[in-house]
C-alpha cells in the first residue's frame, strides 16, 4: 500500500502540479510524515481507527507532530532545510492523498481480518 501511494504522490507532485524541486521535497516530506503518523493509528486496532480510542500519549503526540508538520514549511528558517511554503492547492492535494491512503489501509485491514487472520492462527 505504501509503495502505491508513494507513486501516486510522486505523480501528483511531478505531473499534476509540476512541482519545483523545493516544492517536491516539501510536499513529499509532509505527505510521508503525516501518513506515517496516521497509519500508526490505523494499524494498531482491528476496528476502524476512529472507533478505537488510542492511548492519550499516542493521540496527543500524533496530533502535535501533525500540527508541527503542517506549519513547518511556513516558518522563517525552514529554507535551511530546502523546504518552501506550499500553495494551498498543493497542500490540499497532499492532505487528500493522505486521506485516501487511510481509507485504502482501512479497506485492506478489513479484508485481511475477514479473510486472512483466521488462516494465520
Amino acid at each position: 500500500m505504501s509503495s502505491i501511494f508513494d507513486f501516486l504522490t510522486f505523480g501528483t507532485l511531478l505531473f499534476l502540479f509540476r512541482a519545483s524541486p523545493s516544492e517536491f521535497r516539501t510536499g513529499w516530506f509532509i505527505e510521508s510524515l503525516i501518513t506515517e503518523l496516521v497509519i500508526a493509528l490505523v494499524v494498531r486496532t482491528r476496528h476502524l481507527f476512529f472507533r478505537s480510542r488510542p492511548g492519550t500519549l499516542l493521540l496527543v503526540s500524533t496530533l502535535i507532530f501533525i500540527g508541527i508538520t503542517l506549519i513547518l514549511p511556513y516558518l522563517p528558517f525552514i529554507s535551511l532545510f530546502g523546504f518552501v511554503p506550499l500553495p494551498a492547492p498543493l497542500m490540499l492535494a497532499m492532505l487528500g492523498l493522505t486521506m485516501l491512503y487511510v481509507l485504502a489501509t482501512e479497506l485492506t485491514k478489513k479484508y485481511f481480518y475477514a479473510h486472512m487472520a483466521d488462516a494465520i492462527t
